[in-house]
């Protein structure tokens, strides 16, 4: 089976626990203000892997992992090739690698379920926890997310959150509580983690000659950072 990747990160930190390799699919079926990876967003720029292809190139790094890390699928949207990701998690899973998958679970399927069997962790990115506000800048529903995420308990699979903290937006002790109110509801949440709104993507926006969104909006200060991950706790 072939999927269609944008890019690989070898030995990421920051995409699930330990050390990983990370895979970055091509598409997604979400336009976010905040977005990092427009030129994820058209699935037929991708460049065609099997399966396959990427376990070779996953396995020479398998020593770094440790006991925590593995690969992590992110996008784009994975879930949008929910079949190849399946087949690259199978063969992860034969040579003893664990698997993680980055989403922002606003879709759900048979063949989403399917992968999920062979999901060891998701990472799971709660944009907004207002549903206005999911609409507006991200193109979907707080409920179908939430819907993932009941989901993800009913199967006890392992979930982190994760939310971009964007000043005006969502860097407010309300929307904070709201994601408390949530990770405390669902039992397979047992980690939530406050990610900085960044602007470093604007280059790939001015390369592609589209506008970001979220131009005008400020990276959050470091002691909001902090305020809000005090509360979070």
């Amino acid at each position: 089976m072939t999927g269609l990747i944008h890019s690989f990160q070898s030995l990421g930190a920051l995409d699930g626990p330990g050390i990983r390799f990370v895979v970055f699919m091509q598409g997604c079926n979400l336009r976010c203000g905040c977005c990092h990876n427009p030129d994820t967003w058209n699935i037929d720029e991708g460049s065609p892997y099997t399966a396959e292809d990427v376990v070779k190139k996953v396995v020479r790094y398998k020593e770094y992992f440790g006991s925590d890390g593995g690969i992590t699928v992110s996008g784009g949207e994975p879930l949008l090739q929910a079949d190849f990701v399946k087949e690259l998690f199978e063969l992860c899973h034969k040579e003893g690698i664990n698997t993680c998958l980055d989403t922002s679970g606003s879709i759900m399927s048979d063949k989403i379920k399917a992968l999920l069997e062979v999901t060891d962790r998701v990472l799971l990115d709660i944009k907004y926890t207002c549903d206005s506000l999911y609409k507006e800048h991200a193109g979907c529903n707080l409920q179908s997310v939430l819907n993932f995420l009941g989901y993800l308990n009913q199967k006890n699979i392992p979930v982190t959150l994760r939310q971009v903290i964007i000043p005006t937006l969502n860097d407010n002790e309300e929307n904070i509580r709201n994601l408390k109110m949530i990770a405390d509801n669902y039992g397979c949440v047992d980690k939530t983690e406050l990610l900085p709104f960044k602007k470093i993507c604007q280059v790939k926006y001015d390369k592609l000659g589209i506008p970001f969104p979220f131009a005008h909006i400020p990276e959050p200060k470091a002691e909001t950072m902090k305020k809000l991950n005090d509360f979070l706790k």
